[in-house]
């Protein structure tokens, strides 16, 4: 199980540098869903889920962030908790300023990410995953 850790980590440390540009750790028809935030949605496919990236980046100005954790979860799922910095383009929320905490979790089956859901409040993920919130969350 520790190859899909390693595998998630690895992607998570090119999103962390910025570095979007490569796909190849997603299955063909990766389901990529985003449960919250201004620009929800779910895209079928590599091209779709670059499409779908692209609606979620122009809601933001300079979006960004770093991994506090990941974690493997049951059947090829991995849990990352990633702060977030940004403003929001319409609004100009400050994420940072917000403390805002969001979480993905990966599916991977046979080295490749089948789906991968994003959320941009760590609550909610960790609710519909059934987990307690980390005490390191609080909004205080």
């Amino acid at each position: 199980m520790s190859e899909n850790l390693d595998l998630v980590r690895s992607i998570c440390a090119a999103w962390e540098r910025g570095d979007y540009s490569s796909a190849q750790w997603a299955d063909p028809e990766i389901e990529y869903v985003v449960a919250d935030g201004p620009a929800p949605g779910s895209w079928t496919g590599v091209a779709s889920m670059t499409a779908g990236w692209r609606d979620v980046l122009r809601a933001w100005v300079g979006l960004g962030g770093g991994v506090d954790e990941c974690r493997e979860l049951d059947d090829g799922r991995v849990l990352v908790l990633y702060r977030l910095t940004g403003h929001g383009r319409t609004s100009g929320v400050d994420l940072g300023q917000m403390r805002a905490q969001g979480a993905s979790i990966f599916s991977v089956r046979e080295g490749k990410v089948s789906k991968l859901v994003s959320y941009l409040d760590r609550e909610r993920a960790l609710a519909d995953l059934g987990l307690a919130p980390n005490p390191d969350s609080s909004d205080a």
